[in-house]
Parts: C-alpha cells; structure tokens; sequence
C-alpha cells in the first residue's frame, strides 16, 4: 500500500505539487460547478474554458509556457466572452446561452487558427487543451492556490443572494440583491478556476473537475451546503486518486481525474440516496410489497 499510495508523492515533487495545485482547486472548482447546475447552466464552464483558448494560444505564441502570460492572455479572452455574453444578451435582448454559444464558437475557432498560424502542431494543441503535470511549476502552484483562496472568500459574501438567485429569482430582484453584478462576479470566478488549473488539467478537462462532483452531490444531499460539501469530498477524492492512476498507468493527469470523477459520478447516478437508481428501485419494490 505504501508504494501504491505514498511512495510516488514522496519520490517525485512534480507530483506532490500537481497533488496540492489539483486539491486546491477541488475544494473551490466545484462548488461554483454546483451554482452551475442549481441555475441550469452547466455548459457554461466549457463554453468559458473554449472562450479563453484565443488568449492562452496568443500567449503561447508570444511568450511560450511562461504560466503568468498563458493565465493572463486566457484570463482577458475568458472575460471578455463571458462579460461581452452578458453585456450583449442584456442590450439586445437576446438569451445569453445563444450568445454564449456563438461567442465561445468564434473564439474556438480563433484559437485553433492562431495555433495553426504560428506553426503550432498537435502536441501544443494538446498541451493547451488538455495540460501536463510536468508544467505545475512553484508560479503555478501559487496562482492555484491564489485563485481557490480568492474564490472561497468572494464565495462567502456571495452565498446568500447566490443561492436566493437559484430558487427564486423574482424576490431577489424585488428585494435589490443586484443580480447582475452578482452574475457577473459568479461569471469571472468560474474564469479563474478553469484557467488557474492550465497547467495541470488544462482548460478543457478543468471544466471536468468542476461540473462532474458538482452533478454528483445532488444524489447525495437535498440542502445546497450538503450538496457543496459532497461535490468538494467527490473532486478531492478524484484528484487524489487521479493522480495515482495517472502515475502508475501512465496516462495523462487531466483525463484521468476527469474519468475518476465520472466514475463517481456514475456511482452517486447508481447508488447515490438522493434520486439514485438503486434506491428508487428499494422504495418502489417496498411500496408494491
């Protein structure tokens, strides 16, 4: 057991930085995943994490790996698609996920284009996209570190008229709880979390880590603090365990933690007490008996 669990951590310090960056990010990435799903916008973080690839390829372009112009490049495409979202859905009148869509669908394009005129190939693509552990360097620790610290702070003034936004819209706005700046705020949050895990996941499978424990926490708990403390025991659980399949299968770090999550997804779908399979089957064969 200490060679499967402990002794990677021990022998390589990439991994134990990748281990904290990818903790770090479990305990604040899904609990806005959970904000996602409660306001049926769970797309929007991947819509987010393609809007940003414009930015993060122009930085690649520029300056290389360097973490900081990668983060800030992904950061000023990543507002402006979902600010410019909001901003235009509210002046036109138009649904915001129609323009989210065909935002973060020029943006994509824009991206893959820039890759491709600057001469980039599949592996950088792939490094964009999809991350590696090797480049969780001390910078990138510290901005992951940064960003979940940032989030739960801003997320402790915001629980309120977030949650009160969730379940009834109409009194939040009656009562003056400024639901856009909230949306906003909310908005440029789940911008940072995607991009602060570039690194280690990148910015498509980050997305992974913060929706899937969060859809998995509605089978487990009925109240939204029930629901965040099992959407964040799930991602911290996956990034742990992600990480150790990823080492000894030798398989990238992102997808594998993203499939961890699905699996428990998938358990919490079969098993979870809330709405699970298993248990609705129980109820239903007590009730004919």
């Amino acid at each position: 057991m200490h060679d499967l669990l402990i002794a990677p951590f021990v022998e390589f310090g990439f991994l134990r930085r990748a281990l904290v960056g990818c903790l770090a990010l479990s305990v604040s990435a899904p609990v806005l995943g959970l904000f996602l799903v409660l306001r049926r916008m769970s797309l929007t973080a991947d819509v987010l994490a393609h809007g940003a690839l414009p930015g993060v390829a122009l930085a690649f372009l520029l300056a290389g790996l360097s973490a900081p112009a990668l983060w800030f490049g992904g950061l000023v495409a990543g507002l402006v698609v979902a600010v410019g979202a909001g901003a235009l859905s509210r002046a036109t009148g138009g649904r915001e996920d129609a323009t989210l869509a065909a935002l973060y669908l020029v943006a994509l394009g824009l991206g893959v284009a820039l890759i491709s005129m600057g001469g980039g190939g599949a592996a950088d693509l792939s490094h964009i996209l999809f991350g590696n552990v090797l480049g969780v360097d001390d910078a990138a620790l510290l901005l992951m570190a940064g960003v979940a610290t940032l989030t739960l702070v801003l997320l402790a003034f915001a629980w309120r008229p977030l949650v009160l936004e969730c379940f009834d819209p109409s009194f939040a706005a009656a009562a003056g709880a400024r639901g856009g700046a909230w949306h906003l705020l909310f908005q440029g949050l789940v911008v940072l979390n995607v991009l602060s895990a570039f690194q280690a996941l990148g910015t498509l499978m980050a997305v992974g880590l913060m929706m899937l424990p969060a859809i998995a926490a509605r089978h487990w708990a009925r109240e939204v603090s029930g629901m965040a403390y099992a959407a964040v025991g799930v991602a911290l659980a996956s990034s742990l365990i992600g990480i150790l399949v990823s080492y000894h299968l030798d398989v990238p770090t992102g997808p594998a933690i993203v499939l961890v999550a699905g699996a428990a997804w998938a358990a919490s779908v079969l098993a979870g007490p809330v709405d699970g399979l298993l248990p609705r089957l129980v109820r239903r064969g007590h009730l004919a008996g």
